[in-house]
């Protein structure tokens, strides 16, 4: 019973990490990636310290250790996505992200030293057949390898390591979450989250990568509150709570669905067309998920 609490408790961080990107979309047209990245989390750390205060007086030299390494992969997994995204296009960078779910299980295998079941390899080979259609904006699906082939770039590199690290931080949460209390790591990743933001928010544009700018309005204001409590405080807290009943792999797969989110909230929220390939890629990644689901119930 406690696995079905818990993927359900990860679908609930798909939505809520979805609805990020459109109102994240919006607001970047009067903010700063990094900058807005710092503040969000300073929000969040902030909001959540007056709560764990006496928590973290008390914290382990193990457990923050712990939750420095998941704040590592966290953040720099943002900031690579971000400035891969100054040089690739969504398109790209949106499938290249994805292509996590296929790093998760070789990482669980070296790291874990757990071999993924079939069924969870088939369902990540139709994740990842989804997430192809997915990316494919256009009514041709040539158009995707023709567009990912053609122009590979710095920023492909720089989005692929962020799938990498996305990938370390899932297996790494399965395994520190069994050991360690996870409401001080929630902090933890939050705080050096801001950190790292704030000297990103410094240094990119010393160095060209980012223009500073910032403007203060309803767009930045709430997807600030938005992606400080909701996407921040509240679906850390639930995926370092409830991913350890989950297999690294699984979760993956369910994480995959975070694209399939954005896309109906973009159409609801922003107006942007669904293709029928985008159809057909969420139909094959809900079919990775229901093989991956049916055969690991006939394994319990």
């Amino acid at each position: 019973m406690k696995k079905y609490y818990g993927e359900a408790a990860l679908f609930l961080i798909t939505l809520i990490w979805g609805g990020t990107f459109a109102i994240i979309k919006n607001a970047l047209n009067d903010i700063s990636p990094s900058l807005f990245l710092a503040i969000r989390f300073t929000i969040a750390s902030i909001i959540l310290f007056p709560f764990l205060y006496s928590q973290l007086k008390k914290i382990s030299k193990e457990t923050f250790l712990a939750g420095t390494v998941l704040a590592i992969f966290f953040f720099l997994g943002f900031q690579f996505q971000t400035i891969g995204l100054n040089y690739t296009t969504a398109t790209k960078s949106g499938f290249i992200t994805g292509t996590f779910v296929v790093i998760i299980p070789i990482l669980q295998t070296l790291i874990e030293k757990r071999k993924p079941r079939v069924h969870n390899i088939i369902g990540v080979i139709l994740v990842f057949i989804g997430l192809i259609f997915l990316s494919s904006k256009g009514e041709n699906l040539f158009h995707f390898f023709e567009e990912f082939g053609s122009d590979l770039n710095i920023g492909d590199l720089f989005t692929f390591i962020c799938a990498i690290l996305f990938a370390f931080q899932v297996v790494y949460v399965d395994i520190f979450t069994k050991k360690y209390p996870f409401m001080p790591m929630v902090f933890i990743q939050l705080f050096i989250s801001a950190v790292g933001g704030t000297i990103a928010a410094v240094l990119l544009p010393s160095f060209g990568l980012e223009q500073t700018k910032f403007t203060l309005n309803f767009n930045v204001f709430s997807a600030l509150l938005y992606t400080s409590i909701f996407a921040s405080i509240i679906a850390i807290s639930i995926q370092l709570k409830f991913q350890k009943v989950v297999s690294p792999t699984k979760a993956g797969i369910i994480y995959s669905f975070e694209p399939i989110m954005a896309a109906l909230l973009a159409f609801i929220l922003l107006d942007e067309k669904i293709t029928n390939f985008g159809f057909i890629g969420g139909a094959f990644i809900f079919a990775g998920l229901i093989v991956s689901e049916i055969f690991s119930n006939k394994d319990e």
